[in-house]
């Protein structure tokens, strides 16, 4: 009988790896098939490949950046400017990043199905599809979060996975690396379930060592650009529009269909069944909390991820005074997995039962789901298909009146890809010096520039743009 049961239980184990496996294909694939793989760079996207020569020139690399993306480019934005080339790499990691930040949940859940099954639906939702074949750092973060929670809770505790996984998280963002190690450090030291294995000082040592490996980087930079990681942290703190106690949590809802960046959010609204995923995964973490409870198996893996999921939100929450839908990622991704055994228990009770209305009504909101997050992921890839093509367009203006490098640019919208698209540079004092022309959308020169020609961009995705030429 104990081998029969080591057998079948080893079969669900190869059987869930196996389908963690089909889940990072699925998600790579479905993004190359809703997001062009042809889609221009964007704003931030620009910024972290032009640290490499194909992708020049450079454009400022402000203090709230870190070195983690363009480590992801590498590879292939050293020696190449394709950027089909670059979205095919990002993809590959992108999935790549998706079974690594999973696979530690396989032994620590009762259920090995309910990882793959909260994989496919942290894949499922239009920012990850969005972002997949992208240079950010959310997706990443994300993972690294969900791989060093999981090594973390498991069986014999991986402490070189818990180091790599929280290196990697504050590697591409600091803050979230603090965010994720604090309940961590503070699991460690409460947590009786850890506390009887032992080990608390690996566990604290792996936690720490994470963390300063990642911020190193950080700090290094901070000490020879900055004057010091007080005067980056203030100087990142002015960039992003001053770091205050605030409730977000609307601008967050509101920005669950787009913009990509709600800044600032004042007369945006949000379609109503776009509310959906906010509905859904609320309920179904309770009901994967709940299932555990009754079938008396310990929760403190799928509490400790809730715990941290919370910590990750908690800053973009309560602190930054702008929202954008990837923000929350790190969170989604760790509440994916009570939230994939909520749903096994919903489909192991409409099973037993037999009961057809508790079937059709999961099929529906599962169908429901997909066709919302899709729907949204191609609505966005398009929009921004179309809106990046105007700093095209606006770089084309430029070159017909004489603009051409080297040039330095200056604006009150966009002027960092305009400038890297036309192959100038930006000023970056206040008042700008000495710029060859200025890029306004819907705007007035200011009273210095006030005699130079004005020429309006035609045939713009967004219309207003206009460039104004010294004489």
């Amino acid at each position: 009988m104990t081998a029969d049961r080591t057998t079948a239980s080893a079969q669900r184990m190869l059987s869930a790896q196996r389908m963690l496996w089909i889940v990072a294909a699925g998600f790579c694939l479905l993004s190359a098939v809703l997001v062009p793989l042809t889609l221009p760079l964007g704003w931030d996207e620009l910024v972290y490949a032009s640290r490499f020569g194909p992708y020049g020139p450079a454009t400022p690399f402000s203090a709230p950046r870190t070195r983690g993306v363009p480590l992801l480019l590498a590879p292939i934005a050293s020696w190449s400017d394709s950027t089909v080339l670059l979205r095919v790499w990002l993809l590959l990691l992108a999935g790549g990043a998706l079974w690594l930040g999973f696979r530690p949940w396989l032994r620590i859940l009762h259920r090995p199905a309910a990882v793959w099954v909260a994989a496919g639906l942290y894949g499922s939702l239009w920012i990850t599809l969005f972002y997949a074949g992208s240079a950010m750092p959310n997706h990443y973060t994300a993972m690294g979060a969900t791989a060093a929670v999981g090594c973390f809770l498991a069986p014999r505790p991986r402490y070189a996975g818990v180091a790599a996984g929280l290196a990697v998280v504050t590697l591409m963002r600091p803050n979230d690396g603090v965010a994720v190690a604090a309940p961590l450090l503070l699991a460690a030291v409460l947590m009786p379930a850890l506390r009887d294995h032992g080990r608390l000082w690996e566990r604290l040592s792996a936690v720490a060592a994470g963390l300063m490996a990642g911020a190193l980087p950080w700090v290094v930079e901070a000490e020879l650009r900055f004057g010091g990681v007080r005067n980056r942290l203030a100087e990142a703190d002015e960039v992003q529009g001053g770091l205050r106690a605030v409730f977000s949590l609307g601008a967050h809802l509101t920005s669950l269909d787009g913009p990509l960046l709600c800044r600032p959010c004042t007369g945006d609204t949000v379609r109503l069944p776009v509310t959906e995923w906010w509905v859904l995964l609320p309920l179904l973490v309770a009901l994967g909390l709940w299932a555990e409870r009754r079938a008396r198996r310990s929760a403190a893996p799928l509490w400790l991820a809730v715990a941290v999921a919370v910590a990750a939100a908690a800053p973009y929450l309560f602190l930054v005074p702008y929202a954008a839908p990837r923000f929350l990622l790190p969170a989604y991704a760790l509440l994916a997995l009570p939230a994939a055994v909520g749903l096994l228990a919903v489909v192991h009770r409409a099973r037993t039962r037999r009961s057809l209305p508790t079937a059709a009504v999961l099929v529906l909101a599962l169908l429901g789901h997909l066709g919302i997050q899709a729907g949204l992921v191609h609505k966005h890839a398009g929009n921004h298909q179309q809106a990046r093509g105007d700093w095209v367009r606006i770089a084309s203006v430029l070159r017909e009146h004489g603009v051409h490098p080297p040039c330095v640019l200056a604006g009150n919208t966009s002027t960092i890809p305009i400038a890297h698209t036309a192959g100038c540079t930006v000023s970056e004092t206040d008042p700008p010096a000495h710029p060859d022309a200025l890029v306004l959308r819907e705007g007035k020169p200011p009273h210095w520039a006030r005699d130079w020609q004005r020429f309006p961009v035609p045939d713009t995705y967004h219309s207003g743009w206009t460039v104004v030429v010294r004489p």
